[in-house]
Order: structure tokens, then C-alpha cells, then sequence
């Protein structure tokens, strides 16, 4: 045990020497032989703490801060404590605090401003008096600034008491002293490791290396580049990224000691206490250069002065006020950088620990390491062995221990943070810094089968103290850490607890206040898909249970609180379901839906809710509609609301038909009106016909069932009909001649060609048929990119869906965009303009004004990419899409298509290409002597399922005049096989509008797939190229 510094009270306890001051480190022989295990420095006196847990103090006691009335130049034991194990001291000013193993505090000395906790103003109390407002509460550490008093509690609340003439106490309140602890409201739920307090100011730093600071900042000791007082804490930003891992406060300066070993310091300089050899103040954290490459591993702040400890070269350094003697340099010259301090400064190979004298003295705790912490100064967090210890107490009442750890911040706590790079001090609104494999494996460890009474008790803490505690607001990131890991809690997904804890836990996170919001999205939107799938799961769970429950039947009186419910799961899943949307997809969106909604309600009625509240809006009358969650409906669903819309609008259409017929009967101006759409065309004059009638109808007519005649022939239109027109007429509009699209070899996709002659109404015609195909719930052949449903359902097209269109060019620009090197410019020479071919004649266009003249570098590369995506999508062919759109929104405007995304859109007018080949086989029907077991039908069969994939898709489309499968899947096909006259050496015959296929009755398998393979060959598809 070594000290220096001021002795003129017997405060260095060297017993009774002449000197007034010693100018270096001196042996204390009274503790030769003992573990001294923690020092606190007051003004005039000193404690020092054993191993075994007594507690010893000497100097003035003149306001009765040595707890006892013996010598006063020796150190003496606390007598008053000799029945306490304590593990902590802190000294104020004239005032002392101790805490004892079982976590609570005991303090005597000066009490004027209220600094003992002890309820009254008393001038002093000359023996320790136990805090008697903290005995309900597990104290782990304490920490005594000149006149108040702070202490962190095992559950994480910091609690403060004593003088608040500058905000010390950081409870809000300006210039009232407080006399019993008073919790921090505005830090609740942050986890804290250390607290520290200097004169009239005060510091807590988070698990990962956050900075609060409030109180005095006269000088700048707050960091916050101002010299304002704060009476509320304030984060410290400028040290957020330094990962700060220990604070240590003086009279009116700071340091702080990040985990890469830097020491900043900052407030009042004018002794040279901040080391950067002036007497500057600083407002603002500077790092101390003469320490860079010094590996410090502790610090401490004097009053006026700093020490800092670098064991593996065995030395310290001060620097500061010298007047004393407490640099310990054989001088009483003040010092403005970092000077050696006297002394046999070696790694210890086990902790030890030197206090130092000054008229406050700098107190270091555990030579080798700051991060060695003392166990009974932790703050209470899950870890292996309180887990362990949980499974192996026998069941009954938990130990109050094992207890403290079920409560709320425990589950926020250091066990699931990332100790792998970026580690958890590189916590952001980006980064969480949780493991959240971590906390699932623990969470799972915690909550075992074979312990019921550990899971009920952690759900009713969970219930009772957790959730409704949780701030709309919290004041910290590190706060909202526990909405990230809370519910990979297997309590979460007990049907049981629904609704006690998962649907509360959904309401706390819906209330957030946007900025927490906006980072915890961030935040899920770097989840591991696996992880991020299991939360939408969780809720589309809930979601399912409690329309489960009101099918059953819910009392009235609680239809309001089930509301309430179904409404808040919804918009949880709403907000997650946002948050993948704007990763990328983090999950595929079909993943969101919900399978079972056919069975739970009645689709159709919700459907016609929704659109009468949107028509009539009621504020809110407790009914939730689904369609408002749009993402939740599978394509079963959605068909069934866009048919619901079709019956609607074309109910709407018949009806109106009606009633203009009734009219008529006895108007004679009035004409009758069918009440089909119905379209009289030649084969011949497919396009010409088709526009005619179109042009003559009206809006109303779109919305009516489509009948099909074609001039001359018999056949009744069943939908055989008008799959054939929906065929022909494609296969018409996309026919080159016409020079309406242009063909993207790699991609096989079609896209608008800027460069047409045709009239502009052809494409508000294509814009029509498609309406009407999905009205109609026909599928036509059209490859289109998906951007074009995105631009029907205004969405802004990006550079994935050029890389669908135009795969070379998309990764030419994916290139560009991930290129690392400086030169840029040289390599890819490129300046803001599109080249494009003209019939032969290569024609130059700039992207944006003057765009010839802007070269492509870094910092534009961005935006030449948007400006490339939005020319091919947008700007060259606004005329003719804004009349497909026109043409299209003709027939399928409405509120309808709000429900789709467009994948979902692109699938309802082309299908899609989810085969299930085993689905068509059971769907087929047989007609004539044909049945399922029929020998040429069992070769068929046979012979289908041997085909490639390509091939396989061939037949469809030879059979069905598409390769790709309606939305509702295989089943909704209705394949039909009939036996042909005729030997075996006719080919297999498909009459595309009925999905009929004649097959003649093959005897072989080898025939029957020559055969099959010969007519797929010869067929024509609908292809433009």
C-alpha cells in the first residue's frame, strides 16, 4: 500500500510523521501483511476497505467522517461496521458511504445538504447509519460526489441524494436538496456498469460504452461542448464511437478510458489536469497524445490533478496540480502533460490495489485491469451460472438472488452482446450489438421443461414488472435492445400467454415514439432471415388464435379489449412486414400471409366493409378489417377479393344496365343496355374489331362478364371462348410487325419500344385486355419485367428490375456501383448518357441537362445509376405507358389493387410457376372410356412425369396457350383427357381454350412419348421473338 500527497490531517495514514505533505509514493506499514481491496479519498480523510471485509479509516473527523472517535493519523477500524461484510467505500467531501455484500448502504460524516440518505439535514452523524429507503433494493456500487451521493442498483436504477445546487442529482429539479435516494427517472432500462461523481457533477457509462453526464459544467467537465449545468442527463455523444469503458471524475474535469486504451480528458485544465500540456479548459473530450501508445489500464482523477497506470511498462503517469505533492514526483511543481510517478510500478499477479493522497485523493482499483470487476459490484444480468444455479435450486420460492435476476433489465443484460467485431461497443442506430443466437440458446437454457415454477415466475415478472414499464420513449439505444431479444423467449410463444405477454409486448412496440421506432427497424432489418421469420411467425400465431377465439364466439363486453388485440398484432405485423420491404425482403412477402384467414372469416364481407369504411368513414367503431393488412392474404385470398370486387363493380354494372332497361320500357329516349360486355370480332380483324367495340363502351361496360363471338362461328361462350380472343389478340399485339415492344433476347422479356409508329390507343388497348384478362381470370402471355405491375401499382422501378429486363447491363451497373479502387473515371470512361441504336443510326442522349459534359466518379455513380433506371422505366416511354396505364386502370381501377404487390399483380395476368406436377395429374378429369387407371393414361402419365422441366412447361403451353399456372395453382386448370379415333400413328391434339387434350389410345410407352414429344415440338407458342 503506497501514498502521497497531502498528510496535514493524517489522511495518508503513515501514522504520526512530521511532514506535512510527501512528495512520492511511501510504503504504509500498517497495512504490511493485509489485502487492501478498495480506497476511498475525501477532502481530509481517507477509507480503506480489506479483503475480509472490515473497514478502516484515519484523517479529519472534525464533521464525524470517520465513523469512529480513535486515532485519527493511524488508520482505525469502523467498529459500528464489525457485523457487515462490506465489498465498497466512497468518500465525499467530509462524508462516507459503504455497502455491504448484501447490498445495501451505509453512510455517516456530513450531512447538512441531505448527502447521507438518511431523511434529515443533520450537520453530522459520527456513526454509520444503515439507508433505510434502499433496504428493498440490491445496491452495486456507490459513488460520492463533494456533497451528494449516487448508487447504482443490481436491477439497474441509478439513485441520487444530497446537494443539487447545479443538477448533480440528475432528477430535473433546479438547486432542491434531497435527503432520501430518489430514482433517475429519465435512465430507467438503460444498463449501467459504472457510475462515478466529482464535485458537483456526475457520470453513469453504459455496458457498451455510452456517456451520460449532468450537473456542473462551468469549466466543460460534461463534454458537451457548452459550459451550461444540466439538471437532467445529457449523452455525450462525441464519445459514443471511443467505446468508453471506465470514468473517473475530479473536482471540475473528467477522464475516461476507452477499451483501445485511449484517455480522453476534458472540463477545467487550469493546472494542467488534462494532461495536454496547457491550462486550457476544454469543452469538448480530447484524447491525451503523450499517453498514445502506452497501454493505460486504469485512471483516476484527484481534485485537480490525473494519474494514469500502464503496467507493462511498470510505470504511472501524473499530471495536474503538484502543490501537495500528489504527482508523487519529488516536486510540488504543478504539471501540464504526463509525468513519471515515483515508484515500483509492476503488474500484479494479483489485483492489489494504490490509493494516493491528495486533498481528494485519486483512488485506483485493481492494478492489472479496470475491467476486472468485483462480482458483488456488478450490476444483476443473466449469465451461465445464475442460470445454472437456477436449475439446480429445488422447486419452491427462488433465493433472493436468483430472484433479482428474473428481473426486467436482467433479460437486457451484457450475456447476448456481441463480443466478436463489430463488438458491442460499436453499438449505433445501425448496429444492436446483440447475439441474438446467444439469447435464443440462453433464453432456452433459462425456461427448461423440467422447471414450471422458474417459467411462471419469469412470465409474471415479465407480466407485472417488465412490460407495462416499457417507455414509449426510452432515453437510450441500448434501451431498446430488449425489444430485439425479448421475444426469442420461449414464453412468447405459449398459446397460453398471448395474451399477457406477447400482444402487450406488440403494444409497446407499436407506441414507440418514431426515432426508437425508426432504430429498431433498422436494427431487424440486419436479422438473419431464419430469426427474423421466427417474430413473423410468433404474430401471425397470435393473429390466428384470436380469430380462432371469435369464431368460437367472444362475449360482447369483451369485443372491444379482442379488437384491440387483433388490431395491435396486425400493425406489428404491418411494421415488420414494412421493415423486409425495405431491406430488400429480408423474407419472401408470401411468407407473411396467413393461410388459415379462408376458414377463420368470411373474406368477401371483410372485403365490403373495408370499402364502405373507406366511402364512409365512421372514426373508429372497433371493427378491424383485414384487407387494411393487404400483406397477410395468400393468392387464394386475394382472388377471391378481386372476384368479390369483380362481382361488385359488375353487379354494379348489371344493375345499372337494369334499371336503364326498366327505364326504357317506358322512355323511349332511354336505349336497353346488355348487361354483358360483349365483343362481336373477325379472326381476321382481331385488333380493328376489338378497338371498335372498346372505343364505343363505355367505363361502366368494363366492369360487366365478358362474352366473346367471333363473326361466323357457332360456339357458346362457356371461357373457351374468351381464352381463345385473349390468345389470339396477344399474339396479335406483340407480332413485330406492329413495333410496339421491343424483345430482350437474354431475358426473353418484353418492354415498351420509345421508337413506334403505331397509334398511341394500341397501348391503351393492351392496357384493356390486361384489365380484362384479370377481371376475368383468364392468364394471357405477356413477359413483362415485374416493374411493370410495380409502375401499375406506383412503385418506383430500381436497378433489380433492370437486372431482370436487361441482366448485362444491370450487372454492368451493379459493377460500377461496388467498385473499390480510386480510379474510377479511367476504367470506366462512362459521362451521363444512354447510347441506344435507332433503325441502325447509334443516337446519343443525355440523362440528366448537360449530362455529356458530367463524368461519372464516386460520389455521382449513385445517382448516374438512378438516372439510367428511371430513363429506361420511365422517362423514354411516359407517352405509352401513361395510356397502357390509362387502359388498364379502365377496367381495374380501384381499391382493389391496393390489396397486391406485384409479384402477386404480375401472377394474376400471367400465372405463375409454382408446378406442382403431382396436383395436375390428381386435378385431371377423363371423358369418354377414358378414367384414372386406364392403361394409355397410366403410360401417359408415366411419360409426363419422365419429361424435363422444359419440356414439361412445353406442354402447357401447347395445351393450354401458356406455360405458366393461374394463380390459385395446378388444380384450377382442369386438364381434361379424351380418347381420339384413329390408329397410333396420329399425334395428340390440344384444343387450347378448353385445356382439352385428345389423346389417341397408345398401346407403348416408347410411341405414346414420341408421339407427345412431336406434337409439343411442332407447336407455336404466343411468343414475341
Amino acid at each position: 500500500m503506497l501514498c502521497w500527497g497531502n498528510a496535514s490531517y493524517g489522511q495518508l495514514g503513515l501514522g504520526g510523521i512530521d511532514e506535512e505533505i510527501v512528495v512520492e509514493p511511501r510504503k504504509c506499514e500498517f497495512f504490511h501483511g493485509k489485502q487492501v481491496c478498495d480506497v476511498g479519498c475525501g477532502r481530509r480523510h481517507t477509507a480503506f476497505l480489506l479483503e475480509d471485509g472490515t473497514v478502516y479509516t484515519c484523517g479529519c473527523n472534525d464533521l464525524g467522517q470517520l465513523g469512529h472517535e480513535k486515532s485519527r493519523k493511524k488508520p482505525e477500524q469502523v467498529v459500528a461496521l464489525d457485523a457487515q461484510i462490506i465489498v465498497a467505500v466512497s468518500c465525499g467531501e467530509s462524508h462516507t458511504l459503504a455497502l455491504n455484500d448484501k447490498g445495501q448502504v451505509f453512510s455517516w460524516g456530513l450531512g447538512s445538504d441531505g448527502q447521507l440518505g438518511l431523511n434529515n439535514f443533520e450537520e453530522c452523524v459520527r456513526v454509520p447509519r444503515n439507508i433505510k429507503t434502499l433496504s428493498d433494493v440490491q445496491i452495486a456500487q456507490v459513488a460520492c460526489g463533494y456533497r451528494h451521493s449516487h448508487a447504482l442498483s443490481r436491477g439497474e436504477n441509478v439513485f441520487s441524494w444530497g446537494q443539487n445546487r447545479y443538477g448533480q442529482l440528475g432528477l430535473g429539479i433546479n438547486g432542491q436538496n434531497v435527503s432520501t435516494p430518489q430514482i433517475i427517472q429519465s435512465l430507467q432500462g438503460i444498463p449501467f456498469a459504472q457510475i462515478s461523481a466529482g464535485g458537483a457533477h456526475s457520470f453513469a457509462l453504459t455496458l457498451s460504452g455510452a456517456v451520460f453526464g449532468w450537473g456542473r459544467n462551468k469549466f466543460g467537465q460534461l463534454g458537451l461542448n457548452d459550459s451550461n449545468d444540466r439538471y437532467f442527463p445529457a449523452l455525450l455523444k462525441s464519445l459514443r464511437s471511443q467505446r468508453v469503458i471506465y470514468i473517473s471524475c475530479g473536482e471540475d474535469h473528467t477522464a475516461a478510458l476507452t477499451k483501445l486504451r485511449g484517455v480522453f480528458t476534458f472540463g477545467a485544465g487550469g493546472y494542467g489536469q488534462l494532461g495536454h500540456n496547457s491550462t486550457n479548459h476544454e469543452i469538448n473530450p480530447r484524447k491525451v497524445f503523450e499517453l498514445m501508445g502506452n497501454v493505460v489500464t486504469q485512471i483516476a482523477c484527484g481534485r485537480q490533478h490525473t494519474l494514469a497506470f500502464t503496467p507493462s511498462s511498470g510505470k504511472m503517469d501524473s499530471f495536474g496540480l503538484g502543490g501537495n505533492g500528489q504527482l508523487g514526483t519529488r516536486s510540488t511543481c504543478n504539471r501540464k502533460s504526463p509525468a513519471q510517478v515515483r515508484g515500483p510500478w509492476v503488474a500484479a499477479s494479483t489485483p492489489t490495489d494504490t490509493g494516493e493522497r491528495v486533498k481528494k485523493q485519486a483512488d485506483l482499483r485493481n492494478v492489472d485491469d479496470v475491467r476486472i470487476q468485483d462480482p458483488q459490484r456488478k450490476i444483476c444480468s443473466l449469465s451461465e451460472d445464475i442460470i445454472q444455479k437456477w436449475l439446480n435450486h429445488s422447486p419452491g420460492r427462488l433465493p433472493q438472488e436468483l430472484q433479482l435476476s428474473i428481473k426486467p433489465t436482467s433479460f437486457t443484460n451484457c450475456v447476448f452482446l456481441l463480443r466478436s467485431h463489430p463488438d458491442h461497443y460499436s453499438t449505433s442506430s445501425k448496429c444492436s450489438g446483440v447475439d441474438m443466437n446467444m439469447a435464443r440458446l440462453l433464453f432456452h437454457r433459462v425456461i427448461p421443461q423440467a422447471h414450471p415454477e422458474i417459467a411462471q415466475q419469469i412470465a409474471a415478472s415479465l407480466e407485472k414488472n417488465l412490460i407495462p414499464r416499457l417507455s414509449s420513449s426510452p432515453p437510450d439505444i441500448e434501451a431498446l435492445r430488449l425489444y430485439l431479444t425479448l421475444p426469442e423467449c420461449p414464453l412468447f410463444t405459449d398459446r397460453n400467454n398471448y395474451v399477457t405477454i406477447a400482444i402487450p409486448f406488440a403494444k409497446s412496440i407499436i407506441s414507440l415514439k418514431e426515432p426508437p421506432l425508426k432504430v429498431l427497424g433498422n436494427w431487424w432489418s440486419t436479422f438473419e432471415p431464419p430469426v427474423f421469420q421466427r417474430l413473423v411467425e410468433l404474430y401471425k400465431e397470435v393473429v390466428v388464435y384470436l380469430l380462432q377465439m371469435h369464431k368460437v364466439g367472444i362475449p360482447s363486453v369483451e369485443q372491444r379489449i379482442f379488437t384491440c388485440f387483433l388490431d395491435t398484432s396486425l400493425r406489428l405485423l404491418e411494421f415488420l412486414h414494412t421493415v423486409s420491404e425495405r431491406a430488400g425482403h429480408i423474407i419472401q412477402y408470401d411468407r407473411f400471409y396467413i393461410h388459415e384467414l379462408d376458414d377463420l372469416i368470411d373474406i368477401r364481407n371483410d372485403y365490403v366493409t373495408w370499402i364502405q369504411r373507406q366511402m364512409y368513414p365512421m372514426g373508429h367503431d372497433g371493427v378491424v378489417t383485414l384487407c387494411r393488412y393487404p400483406f397477410v392474404f395468400d393468392a387464394q385470398a386475394k382472388t377471391t377479393l378481386l372476384q368479390t370486387d369483380a362481382v361488385i363493380q359488375m353487379q354494379m354494372a348489371v344493375d345499372q344496365a337494369q334499371m336503364q332497361n326498366f327505364s326504357s320500357m317506358f322512355l323511349p329516349a332511354v336505349e336497353s343496355v346488355n348487361p354483358c360486355l360483349i365483343l362481336i370480332v373477325r379472326r381476321e380483324n382481331i385488333v380493328g374489331d376489338t378497338m371498335e367495340v372498346l372505343r364505343k363502351s363505355k367505363n361502366v361496360d368494363y366492369k360487366k362478364p365478358l362474352k366473346v363471338i367471333f363473326v361466323g362461328e357457332e360456339a357458346v361462350d362457356a371461357g373457351g371462348v374468351r381464352k381463345e380472343f385473349f390468345l389470339l389478340i396477344m399474339k396479335e399485339l406483340l407480332d413485330p410487325k406492329y413495333g410496339m415492344f421491343r424483345y430482350y433476347e437474354e431475358s426473353r422479356l418484353i418492354w415498351f419500344s420509345n421508337k413506334t409508329f403505331e397509334d398511341i390507343d394500341l397501348f391503351n388497348l393492351i392496357g384493356v385486355i390486361c384489365g380484362l384478362a384479370i377481371y376475368n381470370l383468364t392468364i394471357v402471355e405477356l413477359n413483362f419485367p415485374v416493374a411493370l405491375y410495380k409502375k401499375l401499382l406506383k412503385r418506383k422501378p430500381t436497378l433489380d428490375d433492370l437486372k431482370e429486363l436487361m441482366p448485362d447491363v444491370g450487372r454492368s451497373l451493379q459493377q460500377l456501383l461496388d467498385y473499390t479502387e480510386d480510379d474510377l473515371e479511367e476504367t470506366f470512361c462512362l459521362n451521363f448518357t444512354i447510347t441506344e441504336e435507332n433503325y441502325g443510326a447509334t443516337e446519343v442522349l443525355e440523362l440528366v441537362p448537360n449530362g455529356e459534359d458530367i463524368n461519372v466518379n464516386k460520389s455521382n455513380r449513385q445517382d448516374f445509376v438512378n438516372a439510367y433506371v428511371d430513363y429506361i422505366f420511365n422517362t423514354s416511354v411516359a407517352p405509352l405507358f401513361e395510356c397502357f396505364y390509362a387502359g388498364f386502370h379502365k377496367v381495374c381501377g380501384g381499391k382493389v389493387l391496393e390489396l397486391f404487390q406485384p409479384n402477386e399483380l404480375q401472377a394474376m395476368v400471367i400465372g405463375n410457376t409454382n408446378y406442382d406436377w403431382t396436383e395436375l395429374e390428381k386435378s385431371t378429369e377423363y371423358k369418354g372410356e377414358y378414367w384414372t387407371d386406364h392403361p394409355t393414361i397410366r403410360l401417359f402419365w408415366e411419360v409426363f412425369h419422365d419429361l424435363p422441366l422444359e419440356k414439361k412447361k412445353q406442354f402447357l403451353l401447347f395445351l393450354t396457350g401458356s406455360d405458366r399456372i393461374p394463380i390459385l395453382g395446378m388444380k384450377n386448370l382442369k386438364l381434361v383427357i379424351q380418347p381420339t379415333g384413329g390408329g397410333e400413328h396420329y399425334l395428340p391434339v390440344a384444343h387450347t381454350c378448353f385445356n382439352l387434350l385428345d389423346l389417341p389410345k397408345y398401346t407403348s410407352l416408347e410411341t405414346l412419348r414420341e408421339k407427345l414429344l412431336q406434337a409439343i415440338d411442332h407447336n407455336q407458342g404466343f411468343n414475341l421473338a
